[in-house]
């Protein structure tokens, strides 16, 4: 990859330089083609240079939101959560890991606070949780969903929110893994089974809001199956425990 930095008026432009050659503040401020709920925010998707994009703005969630809703403190460029965020993928996507090729980030500061931008190349899948508020999946799907999870986990890749709408699933089967804000690599350790134990309270809740919601027990077991049997040769080479992704 071949990360360009650009500084703008009003603050730090970052992108892949080996698909796009120039990228100014009109790209984050694209005509789009659809959307879809992200949880904080929008997600839109949208083309430009002939790829197809999406396009994610940094918003708080929680109480802070409240207050600060899309602001956060300015700590330094390579801090900002966007520039983590791209670098991070842009690792993970070298170790060949199922994750969107990040195309551009965007920081805009004022005062003591900043904003943020990803882009991202838009994955040919949907959220998991779509596919289960439709039909039941097969046990060969919920076992590698399960391996793509620990495939992450055997490099030490750290999903702050591993939930049922940050898998997608394509329709022949492929799974990906999105939104590593604050995502890190970390050593081994306890917070590989909290990530899984997260995941399962995501599905939990989705069923408690909709009966028909295609999740029990008994796929979570084909999950947790898919998890311990993976095969090692479907293993990235580990960068090393600890390790966590250069900003520049």
């Amino acid at each position: 990859m071949k990360p360009v930095t650009r500084t703008i008026e009003t603050g730090h432009i970052l992108y892949e330089g080996t698909l796009l050659d120039h990228v100014d503040e009109a790209l984050f401020a694209p005509v789009r083609t659809s959307s879809a709920d992200a949880g904080r925010g929008t997600t839109l998707f949208f083309a430009h240079a002939g790829l197809q994009l999406v396009l994610r703005h940094f918003h708080r969630g929680g109480l802070p939101a409240r207050i600060l809703a899309d602001r956060y403190f300015w700590t330094g460029l390579t801090g900002s959560r966007p520039w983590r965020e791209w670098h991070l993928l842009a690792m993970l996507h070298a170790l060949g890991l199922p994750v969107p090729r990040p195309v551009a980030a965007r920081v805009v500061r004022r005062g003591i606070f900043y904003r943020g931008d990803l882009v991202t190349e838009r994955l040919p899948a949907r959220p998991l949780s779509t596919h289960l508020a439709r039909q039941a999946l097969p046990a060969a799907t919920w076992r590698a969903i399960g391996a793509c999870i620990r495939r992450f986990h055997d490099v030490g890749a750290f999903h702050a929110d591993l939930n049922a709408h940050n898998i997608l699933l394509a329709d022949d089967g492929r799974v990906f893994v999105i939104d590593f804000d604050r995502g890190e690599l970390r050593a081994p350790g306890p917070w590989h089974e909290a990530n899984l134990r997260r995941l399962r309270r995501s599905f939990e809740k989705l069923r408690s809001h909709n009966a028909d919601f295609a999740f029990d027990d008994a796929v979570w077991q084909e999950l947790l199956a898919g998890y311990a049997d993976r095969s090692p040769d479907e293993a990235p080479r580990n960068p090393g425990n600890g390790f966590r992704p250069s900003p520049e």
